[in-house]
């Protein structure tokens, strides 16, 4: 029988400070080896399958909440958003201008650089570890200190080495040092010359393998989809990079079809995290992560449509962007056909994602017309101007949210973190409530998951299943018995979930939590030819979603770290179109929380002077 029916109420009649939080309780199986081969098969099978899954969805109150309630809302099946009034203290780039411009605006932007000690001093307790930064590799080669063809040598041998442990640790999938030396040679030429072509000139790095980085095939980190769809183009973000002169090293590892939040990836190897290499990358833009935080390349671009620029930064104790819904041109990618993808940076510094945003940022002519994006704009953080922002700012905290975490170390240095933001410059902390979250969750996955499934169902029905991973496998046979219904309440839902979040920035400017809900995950032995842990993979989503359901723009800043030496990150969600503030802020908590940055175990100082 189908059980007791539940009625909402429409959600502007919905008392939200009555509103009780709910912490997930999450009922699945761990499975490696035999049993995942054999929990696969019975998901696959016709006569066995619908019952599984059944049973899956009803133990985790799925089929209660999106088959027996009554949602009186109306669908919302992209993120749609109410009006917004002009960011304060920025500066508009104009999507309509050069990438080279654009870049040279926000570098305008920045504090002065000055780079006195930054070639002379170590790291140690009065000059903490620090990443080398953009304007280090631009300052270096204007000044003759070394050039792109020297750097690349360090690049090439990092990453041999790093592939060449034991066990292999992959973190590109396709590399080719012939045609790495060759970029390096031109923008060598170029400084030679005098004639760089931006700050980004000479600058290393990596493209997740979703996306198109022609003469590199795109496979997604399957061994087939290169043979199906290949390459003939730049993606449009990656061609807007390449106007500034960027070096591109190669394809970057990622968990299959971007369906997983660890790194796993039985096809090409599971990339290991740089701070400790028993640890997980979290993904699924693992290798992109990794890469930057082990410090062969300055930024990679991924892709985030369940916290996959998100979580793997924060477990690899980097700077992660996800960007507004839409802000960014998708065209030449192989996640470009749902409502909740973005394509954004991972750099080691707030002001390296400032810059790389301001190059590879540009709505596609559909979304404009659409989505009403506000202008493109970054903040002016030498305006005069800039600490009276700051000290205006209002940070939401959900607090039985924010503490909803499997160790309150993780909970504990985030708060910290928001404590020195408000005792440095003055911003307040302000109380909010946010409901329905597990309901946002269920939401998201049936979305994404639906939509994933859609994509990937012709060539999932002709064969190419079987050549899949099997976590692949089973995680698209339960998208694949998400119903038409199940698709529409979750869209429903959708919009309760955005009047909730817009009602929360009528009080405050940007909402904090911690990033994920455990640090890096340990990889045990058994998962590395195929690993199932939805328990694990919730954690590790416990506060993405909002960003990729809502469509929100949200960033994770390194804040510090566990007893164990993991990185920890502090998330901030800003309102729609809303970069240039998150960036703001982020740069404050970056600057406050510098000393608490661990240098990774495994690192490659490629800028040797």
């Amino acid at each position: 029988m189908g059980g007791k029916v539940k009625a909402m109420a429409p959600v502007e009649e919905v008392d939200v400070a009555a509103a009780r939080y709910e912490p997930l309780v999450l009922r699945a199986p761990r499975l490696t080896g035999f049993s995942l081969r054999a929990f696969v098969w019975l998901l696959e099978s016709p006569l066995l399958g619908p019952l599984v899954t059944s049973v899956l969805k009803k133990q985790n109150n799925m089929t209660q909440m999106l088959q027996h309630t009554v949602i009186p809302d109306r669908p919302m099946f992209f993120p749609e958003f109410p009006p917004q009034e002009p960011e304060k203290g920025v500066v508009i780039l104009g999507e309509d201008r050069e990438p080279v411009e654009r870049v040279e605006e926000a570098l305008q932007c920045l504090t002065p650089y000055d780079p006195s000690g930054r070639f002379t001093s170590s790291s140690d307790e009065k000059n903490p570890f620090l990443y080398w930064k953009i304007r280090d590799f631009a300052h270096a080669y204007r000044s003759g200190i070394t050039t792109p063809s020297a750097v690349v040598e360090h690049v090439i041998a990092g990453v041999e080495e790093w592939n060449n442990k034991k066990p292999p640790m992959p973190m590109l999938i396709y590399f080719d040092a012939d045609d790495l030396r060759k970029q390096a040679d031109a923008s060598t030429k170029r400084f030679a010359q005098g004639s760089p072509i931006s700050v980004l000139d000479g600058i290393f790095f990596a493209i997740k393998d979703d996306i198109d980085c022609f003469p590199y095939p795109s496979k997604s980190a399957t061994t087939f989809f290169d043979k199906i769809r290949p390459v003939e183009k730049d993606a449009v973000l990656v061609a807007r990079l390449r106007k500034c002169g960027v070096i591109f090293i190669g394809k970057a590892n990622m968990h299959e079809l971007g369906i997983g939040v660890t790194g796993n990836n039985p096809n090409y190897g599971t990339v290991r995290n740089p701070h400790s290499i028993d640890r997980y990358t979290g993904a699924s833009s693992s290798g992109p992560a990794a890469l930057v935080s082990s410090g062969l390349c300055s930024a990679a671009i991924g892709t985030d449509a369940g916290g996959s620029v998100r979580i793997p930064s924060s477990l690899c104790g980097i700077v992660g962007l996800k960007t507004t819904f839409g802000r960014t041109d998708m065209t030449g990618m192989l996640c470009n056909a749902g409502t909740a993808a973005v394509a954004s940076p991972l750099t080691a510094s707030v002001e390296d994602s400032m810059l790389v945003y301001s190059a590879l940022a540009g709505c596609r002519p559909m979304d404009k017309l659409t989505l009403r994006p506000l202008p493109l704009c970054v903040p002016n953080l030498v305006s005069s101007e800039n600490n009276d922002i700051l000290q205006s700012v209002k940070v939401g905290k959900y607090t039985e949210w924010f503490h909803d975490v499997s160790d309150i170390e993780i909970s504990n240095t985030c708060e910290d973190a928001l404590s020195l933001l408000r005792n440095t410059f003055g911003c307040q902390i302000e109380e909010i409530i946010l409901p329905e979250l597990l309901e946002m969750r269920t939401a998201h996955l049936v979305t994404i998951g639906s939509e994933g499934f859609c994509q990937l169902n012709a060539h999932y029905q002709e064969g190419r299943r079987t050549e899949m991973t099997l976590d692949t496998r089973g995680s698209l046979a339960l998208f694949g018995s998400f119903t038409s219904a199940d698709y529409v309440a979750s869209q429903r839902l959708r919009r309760r979930m955005m009047y909730y979040h817009m009602e929360a920035f009528k009080k405050v400017d940007v909402i904090a939590t911690p990033t994920t809900g455990i640090t890096a995950p340990r990889i045990p032995p058994s998962a590395l030819k195929g690993e199932s842990d939805y328990i694990v993979s919730a954690k590790l989503m416990q506060f993405i979603v909002a960003g990729n359901l809502l469509g929100f723009p949200a960033i994770t800043v390194p804040v510090g770290h566990d007893k164990q030496g993991l990185p920890i990150g502090l998330q901030l969600i800003g309102r729609p179109w809303g970069e240039a503030s998150l960036l703001r802020v982020a740069s404050a908590v970056e600057e406050l929380c510098l000393k608490r940055r661990n240098r990774p175990s495994t690192f490659y100082d490629i800028l040797k002077t």
